[in-house]
């Protein structure tokens, strides 16, 4: 499955359960190069997914998606340990963890493994 198919997946999951989403797109600059325009250090994760917490079932959500093969780069897993040493849920989340994705952002777990 390709990245961007995992992704959409993800995200249909997440607004299924009311988790707000928030992801920056690649654009295509002027020279036709691809680049997702941020400012800071690179290897953000590929998703935000915030939903209140007042009943257990929500929370902030970071999580990095790759394929079943893809490699999580040195500046993600430095954003990835940056996040969780300061207390965010994160994850690295691959097309095999589904069910584990679609369990915590139903609420029915909140330990779902993070894969690497």
């Amino acid at each position: 499955m390709k990245e961007k198919d995992f992704q959409q997946q993800v995200i249909s999951i997440a607004r299924m359960y009311g988790w707000k989403v928030q992801h920056s797109r690649a654009v295509q600059m002027a020279n036709g190069r691809w680049a997702t325009p941020i400012q800071g250090e690179a290897g953000f994760p590929d998703l935000v997914l915030v939903k209140s917490n007042h009943d257990g079932r929500g929370g902030v959500i970071f999580a990095e998606l790759k394929t079943d093969l893809g490699r999580v780069q040195d500046h993600q897993k430095a954003w990835i340990c940056a996040l969780h040493a300061g207390g965010a849920e994160c994850y690295v989340w691959r097309p095999t963890d589904l069910l584990n994705i679609s369990h915590r952002l139903s609420a029915l777990s909140s330990d779902v493994a993070v894969t690497q």
